[in-house]
């Protein structure tokens, strides 16, 4: 376990991994740590700023957390602006571990077409206890509420959940395949390498946004974001592994003739199992660095096709479709809790990616691991 004390002496490593840990994790347990369900709507809510908390009275008494019930009330007729109706009469107080809602904990659930009606890994628990509320009339919106008077909060934890496990599930598909693929082309040469890499040439021409459109158009209509976007990806990784093949083919051309190899070589060791074992870890460090990159890319490319109308759809919640509000001017101007939150969250992903991917690269690299 070297390699795990030398990453944890590297401070941005560290907190890149601790970032993306309590990121994992606050999506897998997103009904509880969401107050509300996403796709709850409050009454005259729509568009409502932040929450704010009082601690104590008027007269300066310490009272503990709690927020007022507010709506949204009249307009104002001179200056246009949307005024709050606020409820001083209810306060009500913030709790943690509160009753709310009713969600099933712990319940996968395989995301197949309609017709196949999903199959359950697990069935869960039936649970209604969330990390925070309040108990009375009045409601927390930590992040404001949006058009429709959802709490936006619980509706960007419940979009990581698909923004954060598309990248994985991305580069589990495409990365096997691209290593095998230059593996193989890179180790054996000659018609193997030519058929290989004229099959990654002809991937690679493959315009991906033309293809995700025509993807679009043929899928069911019947199929939720969720599914929609799920059958893209799969379809989409099969392409994405190209590049990755065509790198791990130079390396493997050059890494082939060394003495390592010859040895295996030598006593007889298979071709496959010397590709696997003593060719493909040589090439830790770039696959180490494109995994890292990768798994943000799927992350901003369901933003753009989100825009596009061909991500995740309302009243599916994502980081790509929450930062799509962006397009309209006047919540962009008037509304940016709507707007910074999904943004600085995805931002937040990227880096801690790519710093943990460094961290990773200074102690998994061979050479490295030989000094």
């Amino acid at each position: 376990m070297d390699w795990w004390r030398k990453l944890k002496k590297n401070p941005l490593a560290r907190l890149g991994a601790v970032v993306l840990i309590v990121f994992y994790v606050t999506v897998i347990f997103a009904d509880f740590v969401a107050p509300y369900n996403p796709y709850s709507s409050q009454t005259d809510g729509s568009l409502l700023p932040p929450t704010t908390i009082h601690w104590g009275s008027s007269e300066g008494e310490w009272l503990g957390a709690y927020v007022y019930p507010t709506t949204q009330g009249a307009t104002d007729l001179e200056t246009g602006d949307r005024l709050l109706s606020i409820n001083t009469q209810e306060p009500s107080p913030i709790r943690f571990f509160v009753k709310g809602s009713t969600y099933n904990l712990f319940k996968v659930t395989l995301p197949l077409p309609p017709k196949f009606e999903g199959v359950t890994i697990f069935p869960g628990i039936d649970f209604d206890r969330h990390l925070f509320g309040t108990i009375g009339p009045g409601k927390i919106n930590l992040l404001g509420t949006d058009e429709q008077g959802r709490d936006e909060f619980s509706r960007l934890v419940f979009g990581g959940r698909i923004s954060l496990f598309i990248g994985l599930v991305g580069i589990t598909i495409s990365f096997p395949l691209g290593m095998l693929v230059g593996g193989i082309s890179g180790y054996f040469g000659g018609w193997v390498d030519g058929i290989l890499m004229r099959l990654v040439e002809v991937l690679m021409t493959i315009p991906g946004i033309y293809l995700l459109i025509a993807l679009a158009a043929v899928l069911p209509p019947s199929l939720s974001s969720t599914q929609r976007f799920l059958l893209i990806v799969l379809i989409t990784s099969f392409i994405s592994w190209s590049g990755l093949a065509r790198v791990i083919r130079g390396q493997v051309l050059s890494l082939k003739e060394q003495e390592f190899i010859q040895a295996a070589k030598a006593i007889g060791a298979n071709p496959f199992y010397i590709i696997v074992r003593h060719v493909l870890p040589q090439t830790a460090t770039y696959i180490i660095i494109s995994a890292t990159l990768a798994v943000p890319g799927f992350i901003v490319a369901e933003s753009v096709l989100s825009l596009i109308g061909l991500g995740i759809q309302q009243p599916d919640p994502s980081w790509g479709n929450l930062l799509s509000l962006a397009t309209n001017a006047s919540i962009l101007m008037l509304q940016p809790w709507l707007i910074w939150p999904p943004a600085i969250l995805i931002i937040l992903t990227v880096l801690a990616f790519n710093i943990l991917g460094d961290g990773l690269r200074d102690v998994l690299d061979p050479r490295s691991l030989q000094k």
